[in-house]
C-alpha cells in the first residue's frame, strides 16, 4: 500500500530541520575535508531537480555545486567517456550534486542509440571500476534512482505543459521518453544489475509522492554519510566605528532603479 502524501504541516517542519541537519553535515566537510558527490538519477519529471533544490536551498554554493552538463561538445565526444565528470568531482570540503551523471551511457544514450553498443558495454565494465577508484580516494559517493509510475509522469508533464513557468522543463527528448516507456525500464534494469555494488550501492526513491521521496532521500543522505556536528565559531557584532566625517553624494549623480514596489501599492 502506498504512503500517504505528507500534508504541509508536517513536511514544512520536518524539511526544515533536515535543512539544518544539512548545514551541520556541509560544517563537517569543510572542517574535515570530505569530499562528498550525490548522483541523481531517474526518469524524466521523477522529482530530481526539486531534490536537489530543498538540499542546496541553504548550503553555502562556494562548497555545494549543483553540476547539470549539457550534451557533450564533439571534442568532448572523443574523450574517454568519464572524462568530463571528473573535471567537476569535488575538491576538499565539497559537495556535489549531479543532476544527471556518466549514467546518461546507460539510459538515454542506451534508448535513444546516441552511442553503440561496444560503447555501451565498456560503460557497463567500468562504471564499477571508475566508481570504486572514487570511494577507495575517500569521496562518499552516494547515487538514488527517482521511481515514478508512467501514469504519474504523464501528470506531471502535462502540468508542466500547462505552466509557462515549467515549460523550459520539457524537450522533445522527454515528450519522446513517454513513447519508449519499456525500453528505459529494460535500461534502468540493466544498469542497475551491472552497477549496483557493494563500494556504490543504488538506493530507490519511490517518488509518486514529491514531498515524501524529498524527506525520505534527504534522511537517508544524512543517516548515510558519517558526519557529525562541528563546534562553530561564536561570532559576536563589534561596535560601529565614530564617524570619521563622511558624507554620501547627493543622490541626484546615481542612478536609482525605479520603485516599481510603489506602484503595485497605489
Amino acid at each position: 500500500m502506498a504512503t500517504r502524501k505528507l500534508p504541509r504541516r508536517i513536511y514544512e517542519p520536518e524539511l526544515l530541520r533536515l535543512q539544518g541537519e544539512l548545514l551541520q553535515m556541509q560544517e563537517w566537510v569543510k572542517a574535515t575535508g570530505a569530499r562528498v558527490v550525490v548522483v541523481f538519477e531517474g526518469r524524466d519529471a521523477a522529482g530530481k531537480g526539486g531534490a536537489i533544490q530543498r538540499i542546496s536551498q541553504y548550503l553555502n554554493p562556494r562548497f555545494c555545486h549543483i553540476v547539470a552538463l549539457p550534451a557533450p561538445t564533439e571534442r568532448e565526444r572523443g574523450q574517454w567517456y568519464f572524462q568530463r565528470y571528473v573535471a567537476h568531482l569535488p575538491a576538499a570540503g565539497e559537495i556535489v550534486l549531479l543532476d544527471r551523471s556518466w549514467y546518461n551511457r546507460a539510459g538515454v544514450e542506451r534508448v535513444m542509440g546516441f552511442c553503440t553498443e561496444a560503447e555501451y558495454e565498456r560503460f557497463l565494465q567500468q562504471a564499477p571500476v571508475f566508481e570504486k577508484l572514487l570511494v577507495d580516494d575517500g569521496i562518499h559517493l552516494r547515487k538514488y534512482w527517482f521511481s515514478v509510475s508512467a501514469e504519474e509522469q504523464a501528470r506531471r508533464f502535462a502540468g508542466r505543459l500547462e505552466n509557462p513557468l515549467k515549460q523550459w522543463k520539457l524537450s522533445p527528448m522527454d515528450l519522446e521518453s513517454m513513447t519508449r516507456w519499456d525500453d528505459y525500464s529494460m535500461a534502468r534494469d540493466a544498469m542497475l544489475a551491472h552497477t549496483d555494488t557493494a563500494h556504490a550501492p543504488w538506493w530507490i526513491v519511490e517518488a509518486e509522492q514529491k514531498r515524501n521521496a524529498r524527506i525520505n532521500m534527504i534522511h537517508h543522505l544524512l543517516t548515510s554519510v558519517p558526519w557529525e556536528p562541528v563546534p562553530r565559531r561564536v561570532l559576536t557584532l563589534p561596535d560601529r566605528a565614530p564617524s570619521g566625517g563622511y558624507e554620501r553624494p547627493p543622490r541626484e549623480v546615481q542612478r536609482d532603479v525605479p520603485d516599481h514596489a510603489a506602484t503595485l501599492l497605489e
